[in-house]
């Protein structure tokens, strides 16, 4: 039998029997819930928003990701989408969500609970949040919003770069 390199986090669903009273063997990543902490749908130009276009419009999707501590094992993460689509000065619709969820993180050294937080939990978070996203646009009358899946790794390293670069320039 082998162990889960030390490197990746076991994930559950929080209902598991986590072998209470026993110690853990490996670094775990739980989660505990997740929910809906603010969501707005406006379609400002209704009924003329939902008229046949000669063009597809123009779609901007924006993305954020914070965490905040609970306890000394327990994070709150937060995904925000924000998705707006215009045709010309006109906006069709604006979308708003942001998407929590409660992990518990156990047995990760400390370099490894930053990465954790902000590639790994919202990874688990983003096909829910995605589908009220194309819900929403949906029955709003507009063709469901499918977003593109997003690479967490990659959002991560930018924002530490561009929080470097901006350490640097101060």
């Amino acid at each position: 039998m082998t162990k889960a390199p030390k490197e990746s986090p076991k994930a559950t669903n929080g209902n598991e029997d986590n072998g209470a009273g026993k110690e853990a063997s490996g670094p775990m990543l739980s989660v505990m819930a997740q929910y809906i902490k603010d969501f707005s749908f406006e379609n400002p130009g209704s009924p003329n928003s939902l008229r046949p276009r000669q063009s597809s419009p123009e779609i901007s999707i924006n993305i954020n990701v914070g965490a905040n501590g609970l306890s000394q094992t327990d994070f709150e993460v937060i995904l925000k989408l924000e998705a707006k689509a215009q045709d010309g000065e006109e906006i069709l619709f604006n979308v708003e969500l942001t998407y929590g969820g409660i992990f518990r993180l156990q047995g990760l050294p400390q370099e490894a609970m930053q990465p954790a937080l902000l590639i790994e939990c919202p990874r688990l978070l983003f096909p829910f949040a995605r589908q009220i996203v194309s819900d929403a646009t949906r029955n709003g009358g507009f063709p469901p919003l499918m977003i593109d899946p997003v690479d967490f790794a990659r959002l991560y390293q930018s924002r530490l770069a561009e929080n470097q670069a901006g350490r640097q320039t101060n």
